[in-house]
Order: C-alpha cells, then structure tokens, then sequence
C-alpha cells in the first residue's frame, strides 16, 4: 500500500470512529528515510485531531481510542505516529 492510500485509510477509519470536527493527517515518511522502521514499509505520520469524543478524557485514554481507531493499520501499516490533540480547528 502506498503512503497516499494510507493517509486515505488512517482518515476514513479516524472518521469512522470519532467523527472529528478537525482532521489532518500528514505523511512524515520523508523524514525517516534509511530508518529501520521506513524499511519494514511502515509509514511515519503526523494526526491533529479535534473530536468531541476526546473531550473531557485524559491524554493517555485520547491517545488510547485513536489507537484503537487505527489498530488494523498499527502491526504493518504504520511505524510511528505523532498525535496532537486540538480544542477546535486551528
């Protein structure tokens, strides 16, 4: 799976699941070039989320829901992601 159909599927399954008010997901793959885990075919990504399924909740149970969102993705998928958690649209 290229990076662009897995920008698409970490957006559709985050919409799925949170229906964010806010959604940017941004390919950090470039960035990692040579790094072990850019080998394994693994992409590294950047998620700005703002949900008002998040609201309210403790950083770690946020990050744990958009986890679980994306856990399909996590084992091959996806190497690394950075996750920030907005109050509203920036």
């Amino acid at each position: 799976m290229n990076n662009q159909a897995k920008l698409d599927k970490i957006k559709s399954l985050l919409m799925d699941s949170l229906s964010p008010s806010y959604l940017e997901v941004i390919d950090d793959s470039h960035l990692h070039i040579g790094h072990a885990g850019a080998r394994g075919g693994g992409g590294h990504f950047t998620v700005k989320i703002a949900s008002p399924k998040l609201e309210g909740l403790t950083l770690i149970k946020q990050h744990r829901l958009i986890y679980q969102a994306l856990d399909t993705m996590m084992q091959e998928e996806i190497h690394a992601l950075s996750i920030q958690i907005m109050t509203q649209k920036p």
